[in-house]
């Protein structure tokens, strides 16, 4: 049956102005236009009566040309067995005890996929159906974040394969041969299999703090932080690894306000921003480290940590995927979820983080973060 093909009681236009129409539901203040999803309203006798611009976007159906039709013909939605949607739920005959259609996939004429729900508005329980608000959305947005899964699912599969098999390779040689080998033998295998399992947990560290970023759920528990000292304890690791000290500059500018972060994370940050200048850089790795205005408002203090290098830098067209899921650049290697976590750690603390282009060409990082005292010390 089709839906709302009668003219409203009381002689009532169904084809006046939309501006009219907007204001017999509209919220004061609130115009159909400033919602971010598609809005279709249809009255008592199936005419659409709002037809909002995200309505428009998503279906590609002028809202002039809807407004005033019926709503099966204004909005000729199909399920994805083929069914006509309105034919099927009959919002007007259907159950009076039925309030709402939940979210679900249907189609659109050329296949168009969109998200629909749709809710049934009585004057009271049980009475007519009053008005049937219609929700849509477009799927696009879905389906970059099921690519985004799958992507994410893919790059850990493979990058837990390379180190459990090789785990399994060497722990099952040890088990059933280990009387052939020599201590040296042994010990160079089990250092092969610790540093596999390095790998694997590191692996699973990012997933957990990739997890917590996109649910909002990174906690930072915020200490008193001297930024200089940590970074001074990264260059020292690399130099106790033999990378030469002169390959290291770090410039310090007095004096810093305190800076209150929490500082495993912050160490995270930086070693992973100084490792990515030292393995993907070239020439001096410097640091500098200086006071600046706060990136939030109502603060004044901030501190800034800028590490930059004198390689190849990043290109300008890749400038705006760097923080971005499995960004590798042209080195292959890693997960590509750096970044994304520090962009994710340095924003939870309601820093910024930015990059650039360094004075000496290569690749620039600067992050700045508000002093940010814990509210009991405030």
């Amino acid at each position: 049956m089709s839906v709302g093909t009668s003219s409203a009681p009381g002689g009532r236009d169904a084809r006046r102005p939309p501006a009219s129409r907007d204001r017999d539901f509209a919220e004061p203040g609130i115009h159909p236009d400033d919602l971010p999803e598609g809005l279709v309203v249809a009255d008592e006798n199936g005419h659409v009566i709002c037809f909002n611009a995200a309505a428009e976007r998503v279906t590609a159906v002028r809202g002039a040309d809807a407004l005033g039709q019926p709503l099966d013909k204004a909005l000729p939605l199909e399920d994805l067995e083929g069914r006509r949607w309105w034919q099927l739920t009959d919002p007007y005959g259907g159950l009076a005890t039925r309030v709402r259609q939940p979210e679900r996939n249907l189609l659109l004429p050329g296949g168009r996929e969109v998200l629909v729900s749709a809710r049934y508005v009585r004057d009271v329980p049980t009475g007519p159906v009053r008005r049937v608000v219609v929700s849509l959305r477009d799927t696009e947005a879905r389906r970059r974040t099921e690519r985004s899964h799958a992507e994410l699912i893919a790059t850990v599969a493979h990058e837990l394969r390379s180190p459990l098999t090789s785990v399994k390779g060497f722990t099952a040689t040890l088990l059933a041969k280990w009387e052939r080998f020599t201590d040296d033998q042994k010990r160079l295998m089990l250092e092969t299999v610790d540093a596999d399992a390095d790998r694997v947990t590191r692996l699973i560290a990012e997933l957990l703090d990739i997890s917590r970023i996109d649910s909002g759920r990174l906690e930072v528990r915020r200490q008193p932080v001297d930024i200089g000292a940590a970074v001074g304890r990264h260059i020292q690791a690399y130099v106790a690894a033999g990378l030469s000290a002169d390959r290291f500059l770090l410039r310090l500018e007095q004096p810093l306000p305190a800076l209150w972060a929490d500082p495993d994370k912050i160490d995270q940050v930086l070693s992973n921003l100084i490792e990515n200048a030292v393995r993907h850089g070239e020439g001096t790795v410097t640091i500098d480290i200086t006071p600046t205005a706060s990136p939030r408002e109502g603060e004044d203090a901030g501190t800034s940590v800028t590490v930059s290098d004198e390689g190849t830098g990043i290109p300008e067209e890749s400038m705006n995927r760097v923080f971005t899921r499995f960004w590798r650049g042209s080195k292959r290697g890693g997960t590509g979820l750096g970044l994304y976590i520090v962009k994710g750690i340095v924003e939870a603390h309601g820093g910024t983080i930015t990059v650039g282009r360094a004075t000496d060409g290569g690749a620039e990082f600067r992050f700045t973060l508000p002093v940010a005292a814990p509210a009991y010390l405030a």
